[in-house]
């Protein structure tokens, strides 16, 4: 009786080792995961930057307007806290990137010259790839 109760108690054991190994791996795994997967996607990265590739070149005021309104729109969001989007240009009162733009300069039948700037650094500021600036002249 006594060797069988060890032999129960040994195989626990193992059993709890087993199962201790087990989820180190599984949570080595996620965080491998997490750490690699820090920036966007290159299918997140198109969708982002289509929304904004549409106004790059000479537009309007009307089509410039529209694009402050996305930017405006885009930099709201909080869940795009890390993706927002800097303006320059002195008709939609940015004279610097860390001003906030507003159409109420924009005249709709100027024509503006619209420049995007891609990213081109990963990480979880700035994804490669992804427009992170836009000058309007």
């Amino acid at each position: 009786m006594e060797n069988a109760s060890k032999a129960l108690i040994i195989a626990g054991a193992i059993l709890l080792a087993i199962l201790l190994i087990s989820l180190g791996i599984m949570i080595f795994t996620q965080a491998q995961d997490t750490v690699t997967n820090s920036g966007m996607s290159e299918a997140e990265i198109q969708s982002f930057n289509s929304k904004f590739t549409k106004y790059e070149g000479k537009m309007k005021g009307t089509m410039v307007k529209s694009l402050v309104q996305e930017v405006l729109s885009n930099n709201g969001n909080e869940n795009n806290a890390e993706r927002k989007i800097k303006m320059k240009g002195t008709d939609i009162g940015c004279a610097n990137y860390s001003e906030t733009p507003t159409t109420s300069g924009i005249k709709n039948n100027k024509t503006y010259t619209v420049k995007m700037e891609y990213a081109t650094t990963g990480g979880s500021d700035t994804s490669s790839g992804r427009i992170y600036q836009i000058t309007v002249d």
